[in-house]
């Protein structure tokens, strides 16, 4: 009997950035290690991870990184974890960590370990007991975290499909036995916990695709997430039933299909996928991949023509095969208009009649029966959600005060197998990333980019002679994002001549007092306050203000 904590470092009132950490007496288990994508920020930054830092402060007590599945939200931010902890051990299924494999940066021998499914790894009084679940990509796993308080079990992204077989069926006799060993707490997905039923039926839409297939006239451009392969499957099931071949876009997606056929994830007669230079054939499905970080970028840039292997033609449907989620709808309806006005179909999943491969009411319902836990924490989903989601467990008897909802960082403190009271939180700042920088880009640089973003820059420009102090050039002015040059010259020599004043004004004080030197720095701020205050009153707006004075 001892002291468990648990708490999130990403993954509480957001999608994506899961990261689930459980300290049972100064171990720490770590669940998931994903990214997050923020469509809106539009401020530069590709994605988004959880604190490394840390991590980085506790890699002593860390017994590893276990990650649930080979989705972006899941294990996108282990390459950076590893970048700063490279002893950090990581572990996974067989295609889990297939799929982190490409996705590091380098081919340095890291410590990933593969795990296989109802065979547990011991960690002294402890034991992780992963077990398959049925998600949209094949070898995703629940893990049961085995403690002398009761077991701890994070369920990953999961829903329950009869339906389902092989790398995909969840192992419901398992999930019960380990309910009647008993579970000290659950931590369960909240994606779609507001959505009543089962999310099964409503996950496959085969039916749908083969009358896509069968009704158009000729290609069918279909998007395609890379790693749902689930969905893959579907396409090329269809595809086939419905008499049309196969063309895949992308050397990258290539590789990615090739490769989980040749492993068996995906079954495909590979003698239906055509190379490209049966691409002006019209019983073809053409597969685009489609990414999150930048959803339609492959296929916004066939419809403005920028690829040369393939345009959009007036007959041809362009098949969407994924419902919209949230932070791409205004995209996913510019992207449709743009398609219309060249006179083709497009097609799209309702996000209302098609589910993804998350748990709805029912499917958290009966998750809840099988594991039976004494508490219930929702995670993965905006707070709503686990709101709805702590809901479905007092549906079913649990008691209010055994639910467990909670932000990042905030902890829930068990000691002796009990929930108590504390206030302790951990540090869950999140990390910004932009480009190949491996530091975090801070809040002044957001700003910055913000300003610029809403108002513009203004650059005033000055030189001064070293000896006289007398102004020998400028000040000269540019702009980018503030006004419209061209019909503001008025406006920009004001902006001319209040600089100059302001310079001249702290010259002739240097010359007053016979002082040592002219303070420059105090020029550049005046400079500023100034011309805020102008553009303000003028214009209403703030733009960035960059002053320039320079001694020749």
């Amino acid at each position: 009997m001892g002291k468990i904590k648990i708490y999130a470092l990403g993954g509480l009132n957001e999608n994506g950035k899961n990261m689930y950490i459980v300290d049972v007496d100064s171990s720490l288990f770590v669940f998931d290690a994903g990214i997050k994508y923020d469509n809106d920020l539009n401020l530069g930054i590709d994605y988004i991870i959880p604190n490394i830092d840390y991590l980085k402060e506790n890699e002593d007590k860390i017994k590893g990184i276990f990650l649930t599945h080979g989705h972006d939200a899941n294990f996108g931010a282990v390459d950076d974890i590893l970048d700063k902890i490279p002893n950090m051990p990581i572990y996974g299924s067989k295609l889990t960590l297939e799929l982190l494999k490409r996705d590091l940066k380098d081919n340095k021998n890291y410590n990933l370990i593969e795990l296989e499914a109802n065979k547990m790894v011991v960690f002294g009084n402890n034991f992780i007991f992963p077990m398959r679940v049925t998600h949209s990509i094949p070898d995703a796993f629940c893990y049961v975290l085995n403690t002398l308080d009761g077991a701890i079990v994070y369920t990953g992204d999961f829903t329950f499909d009869v339906t389902m077989k092989g790398f995909y069926k969840t192992d419901i006799g398992k999930l019960a036995h380990v309910g009647k060993k008993g579970v000290l707490c659950l931590l369960s997905e909240s994606f779609y916990a507001d959505k009543p039923g089962h999310t099964s039926p409503n996950n496959r839409v085969a039916d749908f695709m083969h009358e896509v297939f069968i009704q158009a006239e000729d290609r069918v451009i279909a998007t395609i997430f890379p790693s749902h392969f689930y969905r893959i499957q579907e396409v090329f099931d269809e595809a086939i039933k419905a008499r049309r071949n196969v063309i895949i876009m992308g050397k990258d997606l290539q590789t990615e299909i090739n490769q989980a056929i040749d492993e068996g994830y995906i079954k495909i007669d590979k003698s239906k996928i055509l190379d490209l230079s049966h691409l002006e054939d019209k019983n073809i499905v053409v597969l685009v991949s489609d990414l999150r970080e930048r959803p339609f970028a492959n296929l916004n840039r066939i419809i403005h023509g920028k690829d040369k292997f393939i345009t959009i033609k007036p007959d041809d449907t362009v098949f969407i095969t994924e419902a919209s989620y949230p932070g791409i709808e205004k995209q996913m309806a510019l992207i449709m208009d743009e398609i219309s006005m060249l006179g083709a179909e497009t097609i799209c999943l309702s996000n209302k009649k098609h589910l993804s491969h998350h748990a709805s009411k029912e499917d958290l319902m009966l998750m809840i029966s099988l594991l039976q836990p004494k508490y219930y924490f929702p995670v993965k989903g905006e707070y709503r959600l686990q709101y709805a989601n702590g809901e479905v467990a007092e549906e079913l008897g649990m008691p209010k005060e055994n639910i467990i909802l909670k932000q990042n960082g905030e902890v829930a403190l068990f000691e002796d197998g009990k929930l108590v009271e504390t206030q302790e939180k951990v540090d869950a700042k999140e990390i910004l990333i932009d480009g190949k920088s491996e530091d975090s880009i801070g809040e002044v640089v957001l700003k910055d980019r913000e300003a610029l973003g809403q108002n513009g820059i203004v650059i005033i420009c000055c030189s001064i002679d070293r000896q006289t102090k007398e102004i020998l050039s400028g000040p000269e002015t540019l702009t980018r994002g503030f006004v419209y040059v061209k019909e503001s010259q008025e406006f920009l020599e004001e902006t001319k001549k209040i600089a100059r004043e302001v310079i001249e004004n702290n010259i002739n004080y240097y010359h007053q007092n016979n002082l040592d030197r002219v303070d420059f720095s105090k020029i550049k701020i005046d400079i500023r306050e100034t011309l805020s205050s102008f553009f303000y009153k003028e214009t209403e707006t703030n733009p960035m203000i960059i002053s320039v004075v320079l001694e020749v």
